[in-house]
C-alpha cells in the first residue's frame, strides 16, 4: 500500500466502514503507535464506498514503517470483521444456529 500524506501525517489504513477503522486503530494503539482519525465522509449521505466515504488512520511519519509492518502482519480475519460489524449494529440479532439466546 502506498502511504498518503496529509499535512505531515501519514495514512496507513483507509476504509469506508467505522468498525474496520476501530479495529485497526485499536491494534495500532495497543502496539504503542499513536493515531489520528481523519474522515472524508459526507454527513449528508450514508455511503460506504467511493471518495465520499473514506476514513483514514493517520500516524506520525516516524511511526509509519512500524504501523505498516504491524498491519501487514496482523491481517483482519473475516471472523474479526463480522464480530465487529455485529457489535456495532444496535439492532443486531444473533444469526441462526448461534448458541446465544
Amino acid at each position: 500500500m502506498k502511504a498518503k500524506t496529509f499535512e505531515g501525517w501519514v495514512s496507513v489504513f483507509e476504509s469506508g466502514t467505522d468498525y474496520e477503522i476501530d479495529i485497526v486503530r485499536s491494534k495500532l494503539e495497543d502496539a504503542g503507535i499513536p493515531t489520528v482519525i481523519m474522515t472524508k465522509k459526507d454527513s449528508a449521505f450514508k455511503l460506504t464506498v467511493g471518495a465520499l466515504s473514506r476514513v483514514y488512520i493517520m500516524v506520525a511519519p516516524e511511526s509509519a514503517s512500524a504501523a505498516i509492518s504491524l498491519l501487514s502482519e496482523a491481517q483482519l480475519s473475516l471472523a474479526d470483521l463480522t464480530e465487529a460489524a455485529l457489535a456495532a449494529d444496535p439492532e443486531h440479532v444473533d444469526p441462526p444456529g448461534s448458541s446465544k439466546k
